[in-house]
């Protein structure tokens, strides 16, 4: 039996169990997301996060779902990264490099007190070619489009923030029933690879309230990318202006989008909850 350090994070709400594998070695970690995720009988989050050595940026990410799957980006999870590495000593740049699977993510700090508190990551472009999602649907984007899905009918727009994302707009989204919902979108033919999928009201110009399904792990208290997803779309709609900041309220607290042109920023917390070690 094997003692592991971890440490607990959340961004937004969305907490994951970091393990520092600078100083440790991790094996089969989709196994452990499954078993140490659990929040009666494990330790409790929505995931499990190494924090890896590379070789072209100042750390690694890789990140697990509760059930296991590996995914390619987490925007709450790549903040807490930077802040991991930067509280620990990172040479304390203002700017840190995080590669994910979906490319190497620029971080930039904000301290309190000496330590990372608020971090900015340009999470890359927002693409709507269909065959980036992908999402099997004809033409050059899926913007507003109402089509047959998860059993109804819904304007659905769909955009890639290195991970797929289907954004439904209308009322409060407080009143869905998401565990029925959530679930058929993820599933849907119409996603080959699945599908996060938030669920939109706009609440003016320059504020958006979402509750978001994740792929893999069911509804979360906040998920980064779907935030940025959901700014995008909301500008390529018509609801919000590009090039301004765009307040996203999610379950977990808020974030803060930026798309200028395709290019998406987004802002916010980044908060050590707790420290401990596992025997695995």
């Amino acid at each position: 039996m094997a003692a592991l350090s971890f440490t607990k994070m959340q961004g937004c709400g969305n907490d994951y169990i970091y393990f520092d594998c600078f100083r440790q070695q991790v094996t089969d970690p989709a196994a452990l997301a499954v078993r140490l995720s659990h929040r009666h009988k494990g330790i409790g989050g929505d995931g499990v996060i190494l924090i890896c050595p590379s070789e072209v940026a100042d750390a690694r990410m890789r990140m697990f779902n509760l059930d296991g799957s590996e995914g390619a980006m987490c925007g709450n999870g790549v903040r807490c990264v930077a802040k991991y590495v930067y509280d620990q000593g990172g040479g304390r740049k203002k700017e840190l490099r995080i590669e994910t699977r979906s490319g190497i993510k620029t971080c930039r700090i904000r301290k309190e007190d000496g330590q990372a508190a608020l971090v900015t990551v340009d999470m890359g472009e927002a693409d709507f070619a269909p065959a980036a999602v992908p999402v099997l649907l004809p033409g050059e984007r899926v913007v507003g489009r109402r089509v047959r899905v998860a059993g109804g009918e819904y304007a659905i727009t769909c955009v890639s923030m290195g991970n797929p994302h289907c954004v439904v707009f209308g009322g409060d989204p407080d009143g869905l029933d998401l565990a029925a919902i959530g679930p058929k979108f993820e599933r849907d033919p119409l996603f080959p690879q699945g599908v996060n999928t938030e669920f939109i009201q706009v609440v003016d110009p320059h504020t958006l309230k979402m509750r978001v399904w994740e792929r893999g792990s069911g509804e979360t208290m906040a998920c980064g990318t779907g935030a940025c997803a959901s700014a995008a779309a909301a500008i390529a709609g018509g609801c919000c202006p590009a090039g301004e900041d765009i307040t996203v309220r999610l379950r977990g607290g808020e974030l803060t989008i930026r798309v200028e042109g395709s290019r998406v920023w987004m802002t916010g917390e980044a908060v050590t909850v707790f420290t401990g070690t596992v025997e695995i």
